[in-house]
Formats: C-alpha cells, sequence, structure tokens
C-alpha cells in the first residue's frame, strides 16, 4: 500500500523543518510506501521557502496552496482533493504528534483497518502540557459527543486520524472550513457504517509558534457539524451504508 500524510500549515516556519524531518526519518525506518503532502495555508511568514526546499530535496514531500479561503478545514479539504496513497493521515504541523504513532496507524491500515483513531485520554497514551482549560472544555465536548453518537470513542475532536481512501471519498462531501472538520471526519465515517479502531497516542503541546485554534470562534462551528451529523444519523444514515 501506499500511505499520504496531509499536514495542514499556516504559518509554521518555527516547527515545519523539524517537524517534516522527524516524520520522514520514522517512514523511512518502517519502510513504508509513502508521500507527504503539506498544504501552505496562506502562510505569510518563511514556511513556503522551507516547504520548497524540503521538496526540492525529496521527492515524497511536496506543498500545495490552499487556494480556497483561509482556515484549517479549507486546508486540510485542500490535502485530501491532491493525495495519491491507498490510505491518508492528517497530521499536525506543530510537532504536537508522534511519528511513532503515524507508523502505528499505517501497520493498522495495512492490517486491514478502515480508520485508525488515535486517543490521549485512554490507557496507554500519554498527553505533555495539554492547558487546562483546553483540557476540562475538550472533555465535556468529547464526552458530549460520545453520548449522542453512542460510538465509544472518547477523542472524536482530535485531528491525527487515518483513513483509507474509501473512507475518506465516502464522506464527501465536506462541509466544514475550519476545526470543525476534526469532528466531522469521524463521525460521518461512523455513521455511514465504516469501522474504526482505536490506539493510544501521545500528545506534546507545541515548542514554537501559536496554536490556531480559537475556542470562542469555534463554539458555534462545533454545533452546527454535530447537528449536522446527529441529522444525519437519525434520518438518512441508512442510505449510506456499504
Amino acid at each position: 500500500m501506499k500511505f499520504s500524510v496531509v499536514i495542514p500549515a499556516h504559518n509554521e516556519e518555527g516547527v515545519i523543518a523539524s517537524t517534516l524531518g522527524n516524520v520522514l526519518e520514522k517512514l523511512n525506518a518502517g519502510s513504508f510506501d509513502f508521500e507527504i503532502v503539506v498544504v501552505a495555508d496562506h502562510c505569510t511568514d518563511g514556511t513556503v521557502r522551507i516547504l520548497a526546499d524540503f521538496a526540492g530535496r525529496d521527492g515524497r514531500v511536496r506543498w500545495v496552496e490552499n487556494k480556497g479561503k483561509p482556515g484549517f478545514g479549507m486546508a486540510v479539504r485542500a490535502g485530501l482533493d491532491e493525495y495519491s496513497g491507498d490510505a491518508v493521515a492528517i497530521y499536525m504541523a506543530d510537532a504536537s504528534d508522534s511519528p511513532d504513532d503515524l507508523c502505528k496507524y499505517f501497520r493498522k491500515i495495512g492490517e486491514g483497518a478502515e480508520c485508525v483513531f488515535g486517543s490521549r485520554f485512554i490507557k496507554g497514551s500519554h498527553v505533555s502540557d495539554y492547558p487546562k482549560h483546553k483540557y476540562f472544555l475538550n472533555r465535556f465536548v468529547n464526552y458530549l459527543i460520545r453520548f449522542i453518537f453512542r460510538h465509544g470513542l472518547n477523542d472524536t475532536t482530535n485531528a491525527f486520524k487515518c483513513y483509507r481512501r474509501e473512507v475518506i471519498d465516502g464522506c464527501r462531501p465536506f462541509l466544514s472550513p475550519h476545526f470543525n472538520l476534526t469532528v466531522e471526519l469521524p463521525l460521518k465515517s461512523f455513521i455511514r457504517g465504516y469501522k474504526f479502531e482505536v490506539i493510544p497516542i501521545s500528545w506534546e503541546n507545541r515548542k514554537a509558534g501559536i496554536s490556531k485554534l480559537k475556542l470562542k470562534e469555534m463554539g458555534s462551528r462545533y454545533f452546527f457539524i454535530i447537528l449536522y451529523c446527529l441529522l444525519e444519523k437519525c434520518m438518512v444514515a441508512k442510505d449510506y451504508h456499504k
């Protein structure tokens, strides 16, 4: 199988080089057939220069521009229109995700999993320097989603997940332009009948740059996509099942 990694990046010149270097090192060691697609999301710093340098040195790294409106979801969607692999993982540019976990995702997909979802809050996971206010809000939102959808996943909002190509294609069209895409993708895959496996993962708070997630701006967007997916589940889910 060929595996793809989609990395949305907005003004990440302080970390993108180390992120790409670590991912390349681990995937090379794992002997995977892979590509890395970095989406430059309306960058105004030196991110694009760094991406061009990496792409020039390694043909498995390429970068594209988010030509739509700026936003995490729009950048990821641009990457999902560009990747060429049999499966794709969404990976954060800020080095908060572990490349070791990325390798675990790909191995699970190679063993036959349709989706692999990491959880930062189960036995075996490791979280470093998670902001307290975000932690309590995260736990509340994820508990609410788990209660509504009864899917057994306690970290739906985490962006770092992996999907086979047929899952991505089967979950289109995508609606979310921002971080609410992190909820839309897993909920749609669950509602539309795809099976997922959950593994413990590690998470570490960024060491450079600024977080792009603005909690005050995201509340209504998360609520919208949760309501949309709930309506699909209750009214037309059977139309999508395989």
